[in-house]
């Protein structure tokens, strides 16, 4: 790990119930349940302690013997970082202590990512802090599935979504097969890091009208007056696991990084 690196702690919120993927932190990965390659990319970062936390048992039965450590939380948490704040608040942790949250559905985070989100915040005010790339094509522009985000000079975030933004007026007039060059088209990567004393606060706020109508829960931070600072990815930071074709995909790669 670059001795620039913080010590950080990685939490990976696991829940069992998924509405296109039922179990999928169990789905078999290379032989492997998903969560465990999840785990292993956070070890490889050179996190300080590696937790997951989940709301099933089996979850914690797939990760006995890999020396992760499991926390059974409730099950009615609304998104991963409340589950988070359930963790940081049973161990502990100092309200100062990085916190990475890495999703239980990226078997394939590469560990300068990891490493880029905790660095992004230690050397920023911000409370919270993640990871954009630059996006590809027009395609990925219009996806509702891909969330978009725009930052201010200072690269902070002004706001994340699933509709595209920003819009081009002038170039979408004549053609919006392609991107405009030159304009910070940016795609979020769903990777966080925080205080642990803001991620125990930031379960506490009441959720928002922008973060339930967008089904996203870093808008909660932004609508209370919370900065969160966003930085490119060091390297590409392939998609997480939502459908059976991710799930494919990511056994294609998997296979790929093996041979």
């Amino acid at each position: 790990m670059p001795l620039s690196s913080p010590p950080f702690i990685v939490a990976i919120p696991a829940r069992y119930g998924s509405t296109r993927l039922p179990g999928k932190p169990l789905l078999a990965l290379a032989g492997e349940p998903m969560i465990v390659h999840v785990a292993r990319r956070a070890r490889a970062a050179g996190a300080a302690d590696v937790v997951v936390a989940t709301d099933d048992a089996r979850i914690e039965a797939a990760l006995a013997g890999s020396g992760v450590r499991v926390v059974l939380t409730g099950a009615e948490h609304a998104s991963g970082s409340d589950r988070l704040a359930e963790v940081a608040e049973r161990l502990g942790w100092a309200d100062d202590a990085i916190v990475v949250n890495l999703q239980g559905d990226e078997p394939l985070a590469p560990a300068s990512g990891i490493r880029a989100v905790a660095a992004a915040l230690a050397e920023d005010a911000a409370p919270m802090a993640t990871l954009a790339t630059p996006l590809q094509s027009a395609e990925e522009l219009f996806d509702p599935n891909c969330v978009k985000l725009v930052r201010d000079l200072a690269g902070r975030a002004l706001y994340f979504s699933r509709a595209p933004v920003p819009w081009p007026r002038d170039a979408f007039q004549h053609d919006r097969t392609r991107l405009p060059p030159g304009l910070p088209f940016l795609r979020h990567i769903g990777i966080y890091a925080y205080r642990a004393g803001f991620l125990r606060r930031y379960a506490q706020l009441p959720r928002t009208p922008l973060e339930q109508l967008e089904s996203l829960e870093q808008l909660r931070a932004l609508e209370h007056g919370h900065a969160i600072a966003v930085r490119i990815a060091p390297e590409p930071f392939p998609p997480g696991v939502d459908t059976a074709e991710d799930l494919l995909r990511a056994e294609r790669l998997l296979a790929e990084a093996v041979a």
